[in-house]
């Protein structure tokens, strides 16, 4: 997936948490996340804050189609929420490569 798909498809299933995303879709959306903060950041800290905000959502929805790519609940982003660990625990799982899921495929077929 390239970043402009990776774009286009975590933007288009905005508040979508079922299903999964590839490594690429979700580190590509993640790289957009990151440069859009901070060339909005050096324009105005208000349009970095409202980008944020927008993005909050889609974030999250992707995450936990890329943990659910890795046969996890998306519940377990809260895991993120322990200070220093979960950083690094959440971390370890959305590098995984993608394993058999209940979840479905990445092309959005179910898995039986």
């Amino acid at each position: 997936m390239t970043f402009t798909e990776a774009i286009q498809t975590c933007l288009r299933k905005y508040a979508d948490f079922s299903g999964t995303a590839s490594r690429s879709e979700y580190w590509w959306f993640a790289l957009f996340l990151v440069l859009g903060s901070l060339v909005l950041g050096i324009v105005s800290n208000t349009l970095s804050l409202i980008f944020t905000l927008a993005m909050l959502v889609p974030s999250l929805a992707a995450a936990s189609r890329r943990l659910h790519d890795i046969d996890r609940s998306g519940w377990w982003q809260l895991v993120s929420l322990i200070p220093v660990i979960g950083f690094f625990v959440i971390l370890y799982w959305l590098v995984q490569p993608t394993a058999p899921n209940r979840y479905g495929s990445a092309s959005g077929v179910p898995v039986v």
